[in-house]
């Protein structure tokens, strides 16, 4: 009788961010202006990786009076450079709305992910598929969502 020892899959990890170690950020533009810039706090947020080398999975959580929403990716790639890009879902008052969220990788160790990355987001066709407004008083073309993130 032989005895054959199995590999171990190690479970999946999840790191998360702890509070004061974020930052996100929506400015509204107008054209090639500012018109406004606010900070948002960030309720959660969740990086998953898993044990069969599979995509990661990013998930943000906006807790705001302007933003209440939850930006979870769907595809991870690689870019040259220390580049993510994700493919996500910026989930509004339930309609999801597609987001390229572009990430340059600040630091990285074996448990510790630092991040920050922009999206930029057509106003009107966010207004119209989700109901996001901003202030009446506020013009806006589109908005930048700035997002640093430290997992650990």
């Amino acid at each position: 009788m032989t005895t054959v020892t199995l590999p171990t899959v190690p479970p999946p990890r999840r790191l998360t961010v702890s509070p004061g170690r974020s930052l996100a950020e929506l400015t509204a533009w107008y054209g090639p202006l500012p018109v406004r810039r606010r900070r948002i706090p960030l309720a959660a947020a969740g990086l998953t990786l898993p044990a069969d080398a599979g995509q990661p999975a990013f998930r943000f959580e906006f807790d705001d009076r302007e933003l209440r929403a939850v930006l979870s990716s769907e595809r991870v790639e690689d870019l040259p450079g220390d580049r993510l890009q994700l493919t996500a879902d910026l989930d509004i008052d339930g309609t999801p709305f597609p987001v390229l969220l572009r990430l340059r990788v600040v630091d990285r160790a074996e448990d510790r992910l630092l991040v920050v990355g922009t999206a930029r987001l057509p106003y009107r066709l966010l207004r119209r598929a989700t109901g996001f407004r901003l202030p009446w008083r506020l013009p806006a073309t589109r908005l930048r969502l700035l997002v640093a993130a430290e997992f650990a």
